[in-house]
């Protein structure tokens, strides 16, 4: 707050684990900033760690990042556009999570904001504060080895070393150890006793036992979400827990093994697909129907009232429609699917979910361009571990 009231530009690295109370000295910080009649902005990697803070917006929204990042890539925003105005307005920018982004991202914005307001220090002279946890996840590169990974986190930029001079790193202390909490705390900073060489064997009361898979996956459904058939219309019961895995096709079957247990009218949703610029037809229909990409919704989409769905794309961050809100399904049209939003300060607030064209992200996954035209959600009583950060 002193490099607010004086407007002295800095950059500020708030480094502790989860649920150690970030995001809530986030909040207390645009409170404390707004109050003044300043603007703060609140940005972060993903959709679900936006939603946490009033008025978050994603970074790929709030910086206009291209999709592709590169080692010279710039954000899409003009000097003379409303957003660039935006940005040289603001007094502090928080950028929560920042260690999930990529290396690419953090220059992209460093670069396009020395440009729009014409500082040449770091971030145009910005208040930036900058989440980075690195005991959470880093930054996914498909396919990618450990070296490649490394070499994407902004630990390897030549940015972190040029601002490392100015930084001030706040270690935030728990209010609360639960023993859990501090299980996960020794295992992440490697002072977990281990078995068998680099093995660490989880407490048995933090596990359910594995004999058959389909009789254990209930097992553990019936942990998390315990009476769904009598709870399963509260929201706050179906919001409250979610089963996280660290592959897509867990959390796909996972998720088709819930929506069977929920009661009520079944709807389904198929996608239209299609290869772009694909003359000779080399690719039919049925082919492209088999695809299942994390980043695209399935083509079979199994839904029932009451159910609880996550966004794939930014429709209206600035209601809170971005990558990664949860949402409720009330009900089902052709073309339109009612929801009520689940989190955020928009919580309870009804809105309708179009059925719209969606492409890749990555353009060579395949060798072709495919085209899905499908409501940009998914189930998500069970998320990826990269997908619920936040």
């Amino acid at each position: 707050m002193r490099h607010v009231h004086s407007n002295i530009p800095g950059v500020f690295f708030i480094d502790g684990p989860c649920g150690k109370g970030k995001t809530f000295l986030y909040k207390a910080l645009l409170a404390n900033i707004c109050s003044y009649g300043h603007i703060a902005l609140a940005t972060a990697s993903s959709g679900v760690a936006a939603n946490n803070m009033h008025g978050g917006r994603t970074a790929h929204s709030r910086f206009k990042l291209p999709i592709n990042l590169e080692n010279n890539s710039v954000c899409k925003i003009s000097r003379q556009s409303g957003t660039a105005q935006l940005l040289r307005t603001a007094k502090v920018i928080i950028w929560d999570e920042v260690s999930m982004a990529k290396r690419h991202a953090l220059e992209a914005v460093d670069r396009t904001m020395k440009d729009i307001t014409g500082v040449m220090l770091p971030f145009g002279g910005k208040i930036m504060v900058l989440e980075v946890d690195f005991r959470q996840v880093l930054p996914v590169v498909r396919c990618g080895t450990r070296a490649q990974t490394v070499d994407y986190s902004i630990r390897m930029s030549p940015l972190w070393s040029s601002i490392i001079k100015l930084w001030l790193t706040i270690n935030m202390r728990a209010l609360t150890d639960p023993w859990f909490l501090d299980f996960l705390l020794r295992v992440g900073d490697g002072v977990e006793e281990t078995v068998q060489g680099n093995f660490i064997r989880i407490p048995d009361d933090m596990v359910i036992p594995f004999t058959e898979k389909e009789k254990s996956l209930n097992v553990l459904i019936d942990a998390i979400f315990p009476s769904l058939e009598i709870n399963r219309s509260q929201t706050d019961y179906i919001i409250s827990c979610a089963i996280l895995s660290i592959r897509n096709d867990s959390v796909d079957e996972i998720n088709d093994l819930l929506i069977g247990r929920f009661h009520g009218e079944e709807k389904i949703y198929y996608s239209f697909d299609e290869a772009k610029d694909d003359i000779h037809n080399l690719y039919p229909v049925e082919f492209l129907n088999t695809l299942n990409v994390s980043s695209l919704p399935p083509h079979y989409l199994r839904l029932k009232v009451g159910c609880v769905i996550i966004l794939l794309r930014n429709l209206n961050p600035s209601n809170e429609l971005c990558n990664g809100t949860r949402l409720i399904c009330k009900g089902f049209q052709q073309n339109i699917i009612d929801a009520e939003i689940a989190v955020g300060q928009h919580a309870g607030k009804r809105i309708f979910l179009p059925s719209i064209p969606q492409c890749l992200f990555e353009d060579d996954m395949f060798l072709f361009k495919l085209k899905r035209r499908q409501f940009p959600i998914r189930l998500c009583f069970a998320m990826t571990i990269n997908k619920a950060q936040g």
